[in-house]
């Protein structure tokens, strides 16, 4: 089990997102959004996988470095980084997914120079977090494994075993594209979602989260964001990216999927937001794992 990389005490809200994906304009969309909530850059962390599916590999990783923001490495940094064969992600073989990352790989590995592939070799696996009291360790995919895919159907007792092996009260991570909060006993495992791609629910927006402390406890709020969609797509289509995820960005509906039992549901939630309190889940030791999840 790797360690912390970094630990940042948070002095404030907290904004996390996943997936920038290569997606220009709905990177710019989530760096306004933080702007508009007053939430600096050094409160706000990315999950990784900043180059994927868009048309816009080397002008997203300008954009994030430039804001300064906090990025844990995903695995299609370390795959790009390390010139590999493709992604890495862990899509099953055969699948839609697995078939069509090769193009977006190949468009980003031409267009991403020595300078771009040195600061994502360089990107932390993990970085603690310290927030009201509380710890998290936020990775990409597992704690063991980056590309790993935990969604929220994923059995809780493989997110136990996985928190039960790190000295922190949750797990902020990223990779699977779904937004979800979920009890584990007595410590959480959270997923922002993504902003590169809509979270396959039927609908263009994409997802991001806020944490705050509050009295006994943090809050977690999920929140849906909406961009220039049109715009992403169509410059997809221009440099002769797959269709299938132009397609997406509009439609929300994902190509391939290991979550179908969601697939085409829009996410809901009132104003668009999830609350779920540390100190609720800190009264529940040792209670089965409780799903605070959006449906």
């Amino acid at each position: 089990m790797p360690g912390s990389d970094q630990l940042l005490q948070m002095d404030g809200p907290l904004l996390v997102f996943g997936g920038p994906y290569s997606n220009l304009e709905a990177t710019q969309a989530l760096l306004d959004e933080a702007v508009r909530l007053k939430i600096p850059a050094e409160r706000v962390v990315c999950t990784g996988d900043v180059v994927a599916y868009g048309a816009d590999p080397a002008a997203t990783v300008d954009l994030l470095r430039e804001a300064q923001c906090h990025v844990v490495m995903g695995n299609c940094e370390e795959n790009l980084a390390a010139r590999a064969a493709d992604c890495g992600c862990g899509f099953p073989a055969g699948s839609a997914c697995e078939r069509l990352s090769a193009a977006w790989f190949a468009h980003a590995a031409i267009r991403l120079d020595a300078d771009a592939l040195t600061w994502m070799a360089g990107l932390p696996r993990r970085i603690d977090i310290e927030i009201g009291g509380y710890r998290f360790a936020a990775v990409h995919g597992g704690l063991e494994r980056i590309n790993q895919f935990v969604f929220a159907s994923t059995a809780a007792a493989i997110k136990h075993e996985a928190l039960s092996k790190v000295g922190v009260d949750g797990v902020i991570a990223g990779h699977c594209g779904l937004p979800f909060t979920q009890a584990i006993g007595a410590r959480l495992w959270h997923n922002a979602g993504v902003v590169g791609l809509p979270a396959n629910d039927g609908t263009p927006r994409v997802w991001y989260s806020v944490l705050a402390a509050a009295a006994g406890g943090i809050v977690i709020e999920h929140r849906a964001l909406e961009y220039d969609h049109l715009s992403a797509a169509a410059k997809m289509r221009r440099v002769g990216l797959p269709e299938e995820y132009a397609a997406a960005l509009a439609t929300g509906i994902w190509p391939s999927s290991m979550e179908t039992d969601t697939t085409g549901k829009a996410l809901s939630q009132p104003a668009n937001r999830l609350r779920a309190a540390m100190a609720s889940v800190k009264s529940r030791r040792g209670a089965q794992a409780r799903s605070a999840q959006i449906p």
